[in-house]
């Protein structure tokens, strides 16, 4: 539901697990985001706009936050799906920026989308099959570094850490940085804090 609060522009007061406080004229909002938006939203302080949605469940209305409409139209799209709720599709909005899972999903590649904790092999599938063709956007290079983060975390995991903390490490990786000794040696350095 998105008619009653389309957007909240404010203070960040506080951000904590994908969880934001932002001020709006003397009213927090606790915003869901994904690990990614908490990333790209800056200082505790900083003046931020967000485009929500609204979640109405019988005991609880939640806020979730996105930085832009395509962000927003894809959350939309996968909570569509017949088994992903708002907090699964948060958690595959986390896993890579939003073109790279839209790429994945119309390149017919759920095995991509299982990076993001809470969704299985099976939800993966529904998704590609009830959304490709249907979502708009992504480029085919980010398709090539979504397959070498998969190749990269098995290699973390053969070398003995768990799959959540090398998920986690591979998440923390700058972007930019495309090729895979460079992606697997920043994951390393992660992993070794």
């Amino acid at each position: 539901m998105r008619g009653m609060i389309g957007s909240l522009k404010g203070n960040l007061v506080s951000k904590n697990e994908g969880m934001l406080m932002v001020e709006v004229g003397g009213v927090g909002f606790l915003v869901r985001v994904s690990k990614f938006i908490e990333r790209e939203v800056g200082l505790v302080g900083n003046e931020i706009k967000l485009l929500t949605h609204l979640n109405v469940k019988e005991d609880a209305l939640e806020l979730f936050g996105f930085l832009t409409e395509v962000e927003l139209y894809f959350f939309q799209k996968l909570i569509g799906v017949n088994g992903v709720g708002p907090k699964t599709a948060l958690a595959v909005l986390g896993v890579a920026p939003v073109d790279d899972l839209i790429t994945a999903i119309n390149a017919g590649r759920p095995d991509l989308l299982t990076k993001a904790s809470g969704i299985g092999k099976k939800t993966a599938e529904r998704v590609v099959l009830e959304l490709r063709g249907k979502v708009v956007g992504g480029a085919s290079t980010s398709v090539k570094k979504m397959e070498g983060d998969l190749e990269l975390e098995e290699v973390l995991v053969g070398l003995g850490y768990g799959k959540g903390e090398v998920r986690e490490a591979l998440k923390r990786v700058p972007i930019d940085m495309v090729k895979l000794e460079e992606r697997l040696k920043a994951a390393l350095k992660f992993l070794r804090k």
